[in-house]
Protein backbone atom coordinates (compact mmCIF):
# COMPACT_ATOMS: atom_id res chain seq x y z
CA UNK A 1 0.00 0.00 0.00
CA UNK A 2 0.80 3.66 -1.02
CA UNK A 3 0.51 6.93 2.02
CA UNK A 4 -2.48 8.04 0.12
CA UNK A 5 -4.12 4.66 1.07
CA UNK A 6 -4.28 3.50 -2.79
CA UNK A 7 -4.03 -0.24 -3.35
CA UNK A 8 -3.79 -2.07 -6.49
CA UNK A 9 -7.11 -2.95 -8.12
CA UNK A 10 -6.27 -6.84 -7.85
CA UNK A 11 -7.02 -6.42 -3.69
CA UNK A 12 -10.17 -5.56 -4.36
CA UNK A 13 -12.84 -8.14 -4.32
CA UNK A 14 -15.90 -8.68 -5.98
CA UNK A 15 -18.65 -5.71 -5.64
CA UNK A 16 -15.97 -3.60 -4.44
CA UNK A 17 -15.52 -0.40 -6.89
CA UNK A 18 -12.97 2.29 -6.40
CA UNK A 19 -11.53 5.61 -8.04
CA UNK A 20 -8.20 5.26 -10.09
CA UNK A 21 -5.54 7.38 -8.34
CA UNK A 22 -2.28 6.17 -10.73
CA UNK A 23 -0.92 4.11 -13.17
CA UNK A 24 2.18 2.36 -12.85
CA UNK A 25 4.56 0.44 -15.97
CA UNK A 26 5.65 1.37 -19.06
CA UNK A 27 4.34 3.44 -21.88
CA UNK A 28 2.70 0.53 -23.87
CA UNK A 29 0.75 -0.63 -21.06
CA UNK A 30 -0.17 2.62 -19.25
CA UNK A 31 -1.43 3.43 -22.77
CA UNK A 32 -3.52 0.56 -23.39
CA UNK A 33 -4.95 0.93 -19.85
CA UNK A 34 -5.47 4.40 -20.49
CA UNK A 35 -7.28 3.39 -24.02
CA UNK A 36 -9.39 1.04 -21.80
CA UNK A 37 -10.21 4.39 -19.45
CA UNK A 38 -8.30 3.27 -16.99
CA UNK A 39 -7.77 7.16 -16.06
CA UNK A 40 -7.42 8.91 -13.11
CA UNK A 41 -10.71 9.95 -11.50
CA UNK A 42 -12.50 7.00 -12.88
CA UNK A 43 -14.78 4.64 -11.42
CA UNK A 44 -13.69 1.31 -11.69
CA UNK A 45 -15.90 -1.51 -10.20
CA UNK A 46 -14.50 -5.26 -9.72
CA UNK A 47 -16.98 -7.68 -10.91
CA UNK A 48 -15.35 -10.99 -10.30
CA UNK A 49 -12.14 -11.46 -8.33
CA UNK A 50 -11.35 -15.26 -7.76
CA UNK A 51 -8.05 -14.77 -6.50
CA UNK A 52 -6.96 -16.73 -9.83
CA UNK A 53 -7.17 -15.81 -12.99
CA UNK A 54 -8.13 -12.17 -14.52
CA UNK A 55 -10.36 -10.21 -12.87
CA UNK A 56 -13.45 -8.76 -14.67
CA UNK A 57 -13.93 -5.36 -13.74
CA UNK A 58 -16.21 -2.47 -14.93
CA UNK A 59 -15.40 0.78 -16.43
CA UNK A 60 -17.48 3.02 -18.69
CA UNK A 61 -20.08 0.80 -18.66
CA UNK A 62 -17.89 -2.01 -20.12
CA UNK A 63 -16.64 -5.02 -18.62
CA UNK A 64 -13.07 -5.62 -19.53
CA UNK A 65 -10.86 -8.91 -18.36
CA UNK A 66 -7.46 -7.71 -16.67
CA UNK A 67 -4.63 -10.12 -16.18
CA UNK A 68 -3.58 -10.11 -12.46
CA UNK A 69 -0.55 -8.78 -13.42
CA UNK A 70 -1.99 -5.89 -15.09
CA UNK A 71 -4.35 -5.31 -12.43
CA UNK A 72 -1.77 -4.86 -10.08
CA UNK A 73 -0.54 -1.97 -11.73
CA UNK A 74 -4.12 0.26 -11.62
CA UNK A 75 -4.03 2.20 -7.62
CA UNK A 76 -7.39 3.01 -6.74
CA UNK A 77 -8.87 4.46 -3.01
CA UNK A 78 -11.26 2.77 -2.50
CA UNK A 79 -15.26 3.89 -2.67
CA UNK A 80 -17.53 3.98 0.52
CA UNK A 81 -14.16 2.61 3.11
CA UNK A 82 -12.67 5.97 4.62
CA UNK A 83 -10.08 3.83 6.26
CA UNK A 84 -8.57 1.57 3.22
CA UNK A 85 -6.69 -1.22 4.42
Amino acid sequence: MIRDGAVPLSNLGAGESGTVVRLYGGIGLVGRLAALGFTPGATVQVVRNSRFGPLIVSVLDTHIALGRGQAARVYVARRGNPNPR
